[in-house]
């Protein structure tokens, strides 16, 4: 069983879903970084995706992309990302997954970026732009080197390709809760529960919900409907925030992690909703 299976068969067990933050490497630096996993960690999220800047993503909203066009500023290269995560990895009970556009792992070579993400202490990966018909020769370095490599599915993705896809995942499945890019919403869409549920239909892996999370009282409903809950750009807006404060000396950091904590006791529940349970509003 991989780490991030027995995380979920474990929050299972104590009736409870994952709360997932997702944090841009190298923003404002990596050291920075390093010491914001260790504050997650320390806060209780369940698992983390750690975002490699890239100049042109294909699905990341103005917030995430001005983070990773500030640590590509900086100077964060692939290389050191993986460096600053083997030095943290060891620290942390959350398993670390890898959000990374195919064009860096093509360009570092699939079997050898996939050897990198291990050595260091990745779980997983996600690969937005990678099609799933595309995707065998990732997945099958993934699983030689015992990571999961998760897939996407979108609220515009055919029935048919969505049975590709959950055929193809390991992990968990991401969900993203609204078309479009990456971004805080007020209100998420009234036909969540129904696609989620049906995607239960289709796969016994957990299903996380992403995209337009920004509030703990959000991901204590999506809980309800769905097994993990994942948010970025509000986190990477309050990082942007504590550029140049207390986020240096530990307590901006500390501040952000407490918050990110208020939505790990948002996702604990006695029990699990069944399919047909409230639309989140």
């Amino acid at each position: 069983m991989s780490r991030i299976a027995e995380t979920f068969r474990k929050l299972k067990q104590n009736g409870s879903g994952a709360f997932m933050p997702f944090v841009t490497a190298g923003d404002p630096n990596l050291a920075t970084t390093a010491d914001l996993l260790r504050g997650l960690d320390r806060a209780g999220c369940h698992l983390c995706e750690i975002g490699f800047p890239f100049s042109d993503p294909i699905a990341d909203g103005p917030v995430i992309q001005e983070s990773f066009n500030r640590a590509l500023a900086g100077g964060v290269r692939v290389g050191g990302i993986f460096e600053m995560v083997q030095a943290v990895s060891g620290e942390l009970t959350m398993p670390l997954v890898a959000m990374v556009s195919y064009s860096i792992v093509f360009r570092q070579g699939l079997a050898g970026f996939v050897r990198q993400a291990a050595d260091a202490g990745f779980a997983g990966l996600i690969v937005p732009d990678l099609p799933v018909q595309e995707s065998e020769g990732l997945a099958t370095a993934c699983r030689e080197r015992g990571l999961d490599l998760i897939q996407l599915i979108t609220p515009t993705t055919s029935h048919e390709r969505a049975r590709q896809i959950v055929e193809s995942a390991s992990g968990f499945i991401y969900y993203v809760s609204v078309a479009g890019v990456t971004g805080e919403r007020r209100s998420l869409p009234t036909d969540l529960a129904d696609n989620i549920a049906w995607l239960r239909t289709l796969t016994e892996l957990p299903i996380c919900v992403g995209f337009g999370v920004g509030e703990p009282e959000q991901a204590r409903q999506l809980s309800a409907i769905s097994d993990g809950v994942i948010v970025g750009s509000a986190i990477v807006r309050r990082m942007e925030q504590l550029s140049g404060t207390p986020a240096e000396d530990g307590e901006g950091i500390s501040e952000l992690a407490a918050w990110c904590g208020e939505f790990v006791r948002a996702v604990k529940r006695s029990g699990r909703a069944g399919p047909d349970a409230g639309t989140p509003g």
